[in-house]
């Protein structure tokens, strides 16, 4: 037999610190107290039993200190962050500093205005209080995609309103120095941003804001165009969601930035025409998933209006915070580009790592990229209180408008960074590489409240430019168009870009400019839709030439074979928008469904989406490209759907100004009736 095996040997000592009765082996249970089972530990095991008890109350000392300073933070930033939320109306009077309104909170930056406010902001977090009315753009009779969230919002607004006072709001503010709007004078009041302490949007003008009770009625042209939006974001929620565009045909996605540009460029489209299930997902996306901290080269322009302007006017019409911090991160990501000898901006910057560079065949940029970034600029350091946007983009403003090399007011396509000169002179459009520069001197003008006169006179020079060097008339119809300009010959070739002119010349004449303005836009508006309707497919070409020869078998507009496709732009919708908007001939509204029948018909994919095409001339054979490009659902569907409204005041020319990428953003001040000019 075996012998019976050794009891185990212990080499542990096993402690019990809760109080009670315990096994001794057999001999018995006895009460024993915490010191003796101390005494039991050996040495090294109470030194490590004391070390562990002091990290851990370390640690608990320091969370302490840690939650009593962020309870302390939020409790001081309540009040300042409720203050920062958006203008939500349209016109904005001139912001006010925080000096001149003690009852303001001071000493916050943006960022820090904005720390761990957007899970106070939650709407599920809110308590109902007693319904009221809400406070909006004007006519967008829309509620946010939380429609109590949105209440209890401005409940809590108006309270905290009530504590601030009404005094403080809305006044104007003076900065002291000189401007390049007229040496030896002040700037103009209103048309800087507040400065960097606590300075906040003002509330808007009570005149400025009409009550809604209910949503608008939409009527038959208008459900059509939320049909095609909701076909096209059909397509791009299924095969490319969170990425920046769809690719219809074949169900795929494409990325230029990889930040979900079509999603972004499409908010306030979506706000606008009043869908809130869509525009709450996508929120929910941006909160979520766009991420700027990464190794991407982004370009200047094309991220500033599509990007930037969208996350802005998103800010301005739902009133979310989360698009102005977003807004406010990629601002700050795009600041190095104006790091050149000259401040005029590289073209291409990257949001991660802060290195921005010109194209890699050149040095130059081209001159409606640099200066038609201003107005985005300007309106993210009049939220933010940060001067640095404003002065980056208004030094190119100002550097620009006292270069050589212009005529009368038309300026050439390219210019240097490193020199901050124009280069290859001779040549002037209004097509690409120029077009917006034009835009943007009239839209900074308004947007500034009719102050800033060097804007102005720029604007009005350029326009006698137009029409003494790039205007002529084609044949056999007499129509008017704009050609382009190369070392003083003239081409009679005129881009589908170029049909923004005749808007910009409208707005102008409904904020005073001369009469005459409003006769050429007509004139060229008329050109625009010919540019459509004497193709076969009702669809424009991306560039066509006139016929200059008194031949009337020829159709006045003429297209060659690498022009004819069309990319489903914005630019003649958008003029007809404007066109109808200040003279109310409801032809313009007629053209537009038109234009819109011919989409429905020749781009439309079946299984959700919109392609651009290849050839406007082969109605049998459009030959699809396989891509919708962000900005027909950003511009081309918001522009058809505010042109068939006819309610004047939803988004009020009075009230907003729309950047280069239909985004639009709240005018500054007030303007005074009547023309603007002497």
């Amino acid at each position: 037999m075996y012998p019976p095996p050794a009891p185990a040997r212990r080499d542990f000592v096993s402690v019990t610190l809760s109080p009670g009765r315990s096994y001794d082996g057999g001999r018995g249970l006895r009460r024993r107290s915490c010191w003796r089972k101390w005494k039991q530990l050996s040495r090294l095991q109470r030194t490590a039993l004391l070390f562990l008890l002091a990290v851990l109350m370390l640690f608990g000392l320091l969370s302490y200190v840690h939650v009593a300073d962020e309870w302390t933070a939020v409790d001081s930033r309540s009040a300042a962050a409720w203050q920062m939320r958006p203008a939500n109306p349209p016109a904005l009077p001139a912001p006010r500093k925080a000096a001149e309104n003690p009852e303001t909170v001071v000493g916050l930056s943006p960022q820090g205005a904005w720390e761990g406010q957007e899970a106070a902001l939650t709407p599920s977090l809110w308590k109902k209080p007693q319904r009221h009315f809400r406070r909006g753009p004007p006519n967008l009779q829309i509620r946010a995609p939380d429609e109590d969230a949105q209440e209890r919002r401005q409940a809590q607004a108006q309270r905290r309103a009530e504590v601030v006072g009404e005094a403080g709001w809305g006044a104007e503010v003076r900065r002291d120095g000189l401007s390049w709007r007229g040496a030896g004078t002040k700037p103009q009041q209103g048309t800087e941003p507040p400065g960097k302490e606590a300075e906040f949007p003002p509330r808007p003008s009570p005149k400025a804001v009409r009550i809604q009770a209910s949503p608008a009625s939409q009527n038959e042209r208008q459900k059509a165009v939320v049909d095609a939006f909701l076909h096209a974001w059909a397509g791009y929620r299924k095969f490319a969601w969170g990425h920046d565009e769809l690719k219809p045909l074949t169900r795929s996605f494409s990325e230029w930035f990889g930040l979900g540009l079509t999603l972004i460029d499409a908010l306030d489209t979506m706000w606008i025409l009043g869908l809130k299930k869509e525009f709450q997902e996508a929120r929910n996306w941006v909160s979520k998933r766009l991420l700027f901290q990464k190794d991407v080269d982004v370009n200047l322009f094309e991220s500033t209006i599509r990007i930037l302007g969208g996350l802005l006017s998103a800010f301005h019409l739902s009133g979310d915070i989360l698009f102005l911090k977003k807004a406010e991160d990629f601002g700050n990501r795009l600041m190095p580009a104006f790091r050149t000898p000259s401040k005029i901006p590289y073209s291409d910057v990257n949001i991660g790592t802060g290195v921005a560079h010109p194209p890699r065949w050149t040095s130059d940029s081209t001159v409606a990229e640099v200066t038609s970034i201003q107005l985005e600029f300007r309106e993210l350091s009049r939220l933010t209180g940060d001067k640095k946007f404003q002065e980056a983009a208004e030094e190119v403003t100002r550097r620009v408008h006292a270069l050589r090399g212009k005529l009368d007011g038309l300026v050439p396509m390219f210019i240097n960074t490193n020199s901050g000169s124009f280069t290859h002179l001779g040549m002037f459009t209004l097509g690409a590489r120029a077009d917006s520069y034009y835009e943007y001197l009239l839209k900074q003008w308004i947007q500034g409240g009719k102050k800033e006169r060097q804007l102005l006179e720029d604007y009005l020079e350029a326009v006698d430019g137009i029409r003494k060097h790039l205007l002529a008339r084609s044949e056999p119809r007499k129509l008017t168009f704009v050609g382009e300009l190369n070392h003083g010959r003239f081409s009679a070739k005129m881009d589908h870009l170029v049909c923004f002119l005749p808007g910009t010349l409208a707005l102008g004449a409904h904020h005073g400019l001369p009469a005459d303005h409003m006769e050429l836009a007509q004139a060229l508006m008329d050109t625009c839709y010919q540019m459509y309707r004497q193709m076969e497919t009702g669809l424009s070409p991306e560039i066509a030439h006139f016929n200059l020869h008194h031949t009337k078998a020829v159709k006045d507009v003429q297209v060659k074979a690498a022009d004819r496709h069309n990319l489903l732009r914005p630019e003649a919708v958008e003029s007809l928008f404007y066109l109808y908007r200040v003279t109310g001939n409801r032809k313009y509204q007629d053209w537009g469904w038109e234009i819109l029948h011919s989409f429905n018909t020749y781009t439309r994919v079946p299984s959700g989406g919109y392609s651009s095409i290849s050839n406007v001339q082969d109605p049998r054979h459009p030959q699809p490209r396989d891509k919708m490009e962000s900005f027909f659902l950003g511009e081309t569907l918001k522009y058809l759907y505010l042109l068939f409204s006819d309610d004047p005041d939803l988004l009020s020319l009075d009230t907003y100004v729309f950047n280069t990428e239909a985004h639009p953003l709240p005018i500054w001040a007030p303007s005074s009736g009547g023309p603007a000019l002497e």
